[in-house]
């Protein structure tokens, strides 16, 4: 069988399983969030918060509770983290250096995992496990939250309330992510993936050497790290290890758990909503986008452009041969696509062209399906942007899902979009006009400004992943990209939450002869068009000095 052949058929059976769980796994999350009654364990942990269940929240209420706990939750992280050498299973290791644990606690709490360290060489067993693992499910939780009350949002009229954020964190928490990621952590398992609590082994190498190699809980992590849209490795090769990622078979399960849950979603959204049509028209444009992000990466890989993989017969460098080309390049397209940043290849080596697509995903705003959560709000988000551009082409008050989009919401809406390209072009200028951060970068020229760009496209995104070649290990580089990680991920969330209390306030306005429907093929159209037009005005400039010059070269 050819490789592309493979590769088709790879690309094809993870749609078909997308498609079939896309309805089921979306009523299980509608009926999960709409459900009046609480499990005895939600119960239990209410009272041991001191929450009061069934009492609603306004927006600005809801948005506290985001911000708090997850001042806390770094708090908590950074201090287990200078604390781990006197902890158990620490594996002898020393306390994380002060700006890396700043820098790991952000990234983890904020759902981007970035990663300026070795983990095998760096964390211990419980800090991996009981640290890092636990941000991975609840900043996940955090994002569907906030994504249900935008739903909500909509789908309620003449209100102050948007639902109670601890009892969705807690919902989600405990009803979908724990139960999915112990099933999947048995697969992989049973795929090959390790799970123990084992110390360093020392064993030999095919060329004569000696290495270490350290066990660990795995499975366990593995699995919610890609479920949860969270990307950071037990090891540091992440998914290109093969205690993560034993072959082509467990590389499919993983990257079909990353696309899961945003892809069903847009169900949830349209049941909460009462309208099917608009979850429809929503992951249609996240299907078309995915599918275009996918096939030309994937073709840009294979068509290997390049005097060296054109001389090497194929553009393998940096990419595992258990999984080739068109198995890495599906991977690389669904992790930049969504907000997980989990990588079975190192996007450095990509072609230049094909690296670019990985950057391009991420300034998509990783709408497509992006993150859990956050891609299903910037996805309605565009939406809310599509319908006050197409009103104003027909001079009429545009609305959506019945409600008015004003200079209220349209403002919300434009601050949302505007926080990360801001975020990105300021931190690469910073980064590139210092000749001593100019010295992390190992290449020069426009592969040297694509390593930067892509850091603070990745960072600012909440995604993780990174090109190899830039050393971002310094306290310059943690504090700035911790920065853009926060700013990244709480800026937009405030912005989202302030919208989706404007629209809860508003009653309904009757559909009329001029409404913009929008569960048709023309809006699936539109909303993907000024998605990709966005994207392009404001980053062309910067991918053109960067990928694009080389990739022309």
């Amino acid at each position: 069988m050819s490789s592309a052949v493979a590769g088709l058929l790879f690309i094809g059976s993870l749609i078909a399983a997308l498609v079939l769980t896309h309805r089921p796994l979306g009523d299980y999350m509608y009926r999960v969030y709409t459900d009046s009654k609480h499990l005895k364990v939600e119960r239990v942990i209410y009272r041991l918060i001191g929450v009061q269940a069934d009492a609603e929240q306004r927006w600005s209420v809801y948005a506290r509770g985001v911000l708090a706990f997850s001042a806390v939750s770094i708090l908590f992280l950074y201090a287990f983290q200078r604390l781990q050498d006197r902890l158990f299973l620490s594996l002898g290791f020393p306390p994380v250096p002060g700006h890396i644990a700043w820098n790991t606690a952000v990234s983890f709490v904020t759902n981007t995992n970035w990663q300026a360290y070795a983990g095998e060489a760096t964390m211990g067993h419980l800090v991996q496990m009981a640290g890092l693992a636990v941000q991975n499910f609840v900043s996940a939780a955090v994002g569907m939250a906030v994504a249900i009350a935008l739903v909500r949002g909509f789908a309620r009229r003449r209100t102050e309330n948007l639902g109670n954020f601890w009892v969705d964190l807690v919902r989600g928490t405990v009803r979908i992510l724990l139960p999915i990621a112990f099933i999947g952590a048995i697969v992989l398992v049973a795929g090959g993936l390790i799970q123990n609590f084992s110390g360093a082994h020392e064993v030999a190498t095919l060329a004569g050497g000696r290495q270490a190699i350290t066990g660990g809980p795995v499975a366990s992590q593995e699995i919610i790290k890609e479920l949860g849209s969270n990307g950071g490795g037990f090891y540091n090769t992440n998914s290109a290890h093969p205690f993560e990622n034993a072959g082509s078979w467990t590389n499919w399960v993983e990257i079909f758990a990353i696309l899961m849950l945003p892809f069903a979603l847009p169900r949830t959204f349209g049941r909460i909503v009462g309208d099917k049509r608009q979850g429809y028209a929503i992951a249609a444009v996240m299907g078309l986008l995915a599918f275009t992000s996918i096939v030309v990466l994937t073709g840009l890989e294979m068509a290997h452009g390049g005097t060296v993989p054109q001389a090497a017969g194929a553009a393998m460098e940096g990419k595992d041969v258990r999984f080739g080309v068109a198995d890495s390049g599906t991977f690389a397209a669904a992790t930049t696509l969504t907000s997980t940043g989990a990588v079975n290849s190192s996007h450095d080596s990509f072609t230049a062209l094909g690296g670019m697509v990985t950057m391009f995903n991420m300034m998509l705003g990783e709408v497509a399906p992006g993150g859990v959560g956050a891609g299903l709000y910037g996805m309605l988000v565009l939406a809310v942007i599509t319908v006050f551009v197409a009103g104003l082409m027909v001079g009429r008050t545009p609305e959506y899902l019945g409600k008015k989009i004003g200079s209220r919401e349209i403002k919300l809406a434009s601050m949302y979009f505007l926080t990360t390209p801001v975020l990105v072009l300021v931190g690469t200028a910073l980064a590139m006009g210092s000749a001593e951060r100019r010295a992390s970068m190992l290449n020069g020229g426009p592969h040297g400004l694509s390593e930067v760009l892509y850091a603070f496209t990745s960072a600012s995104n909440n995604n993780g992943s990174a090109f190899a070649g830039l050393t971002v290990n310094t306290p310059w580089y943690d504090t700035a990209l911790g920065l853009c990680m926060a700013f990244g991920r709480f800026l937009p969330i405030v912005f989202v939450l302030a919208l989706a209390g404007s629209l809860a306030r508003q009653s309904p306005a009757p559909a009329s002869a001029g409404t913009l429907p929008t569960h048709r093929p023309q809006f699936v159209g539109m909303v993907a068009g000024v998605t990709i037009i966005l994207v392009a005005l404001t980053f062309l400039p910067a991918l053109a000095l960067g990928p694009l010059a080389e990739g022309i070269h």
